[in-house]
């Protein structure tokens, strides 16, 4: 890893592997995905700048943190949420590999401490506004019921949806949840946040044909430069990211941990440009 910016132990960006997927409702896999995301990220097939012309490979402003370990399910949230806790407090920023879906919650707990008034903009083919599935609040169809429940953020704006059920429905009508479904083309126009933003970005919000390395195909989703652009062009302070629901075990060819390295590169070059 030589051409990384890991070199600098002192960058402020932190990557951060949450090697977890206890609380997938359908197929495991999602744990394996930091690790292949890494390796895709300095794949010879490619190379480390970003679009806009960032080399990351000589930026010293993020390095990468180890896989957290997350043995069991029981602690889990408590360790997640700790440490970002800790990683904030030192005044880093942080984008997170999952993993599933339910660790953005911990994750939240902790940026909402850090981030007064904090907005999150969220990719997704499903808005996770389940008030339980299969039984289970933790489930990784939950974490938005629960991060909207304890008023962890205050604007949340979904797009790319279309798995809208009437549940979830009700659910984003009872917590003023902005909504933006592939039938109606699926992006907000320009979108404006005042104050920080925290992104979360499920791998399902591509449609497959970009992204088949997901546990829950559902057609009819993003593009790449779709999501790429508004990575890019929503206004507002990126504080933080995630990438999850990549699942190692469903990809083709290695395309879907190039698209989440893609993502990841041009996140890191946003927060980048944006804090220094």
């Amino acid at each position: 890893m030589s051409r990384a910016g890991n070199e600098n132990p002192g960058g402020k960006i932190r990557v951060q592997g949450l090697p977890f997927d206890a609380n997938s409702s359908f197929l495991k896999g999602p744990a394996k995905a930091p690790a292949f995301i890494r390796k895709a990220f300095y794949s010879p097939s490619a190379n480390l700048w970003t679009e806009n012309g960032l080399d990351l490979g000589q930026s010293g402003q993020w390095c990468w943190e180890p896989d957290l370990a997350l043995p069991d399910a029981d602690t889990a949230f408590a360790r997640v949420e700790n440490r970002v806790t800790e990683l904030l407090e030192r005044q880093h920023r942080l984008i997170l590999l999952g993993g599933d879906h339910s660790l953005t919650w911990p994750v939240i707990r902790a940026y909402a401490r850090a981030f007064p008034g904090l907005n999150i903009l969220h990719l997704d083919a499903h808005p996770d506004l389940y008030d339980h599935l299969d039984g289970s609040r933790h489930s990784h169809a939950c974490p938005f019921a629960r991060i909207m429940e304890e008023g962890l953020c205050t604007r949340l704006v979904q797009a790319g949806i279309r798995t809208l059920t009437g549940h979830q429905k009700d659910q984003a009508e009872c917590f003023n949840v902005e909504i933006f479904q592939m039938k109606d083309g699926g992006l907000p126009g320009p979108v404006a946040f005042d104050g920080p933003v925290y992104l979360s970005v499920d791998m399902d919000c591509l449609d497959p044909a970009f992204a088949p390395g997901v546990s829950h195909l559902e057609p009819g989703g993003l593009s790449t430069r779709e999501v790429l652009s508004l990575i890019r062009s929503f206004n507002g302070s990126l504080v933080g990211a995630d990438i999850v629901e990549f699942n190692p075990d469903r990809d083709l060819n290695g395309m879907t941990a190039m698209v989440a390295a893609k993502l990841l590169k041009q996140i890191l070059g946003r927060m980048i440009e944006t804090a220094f």
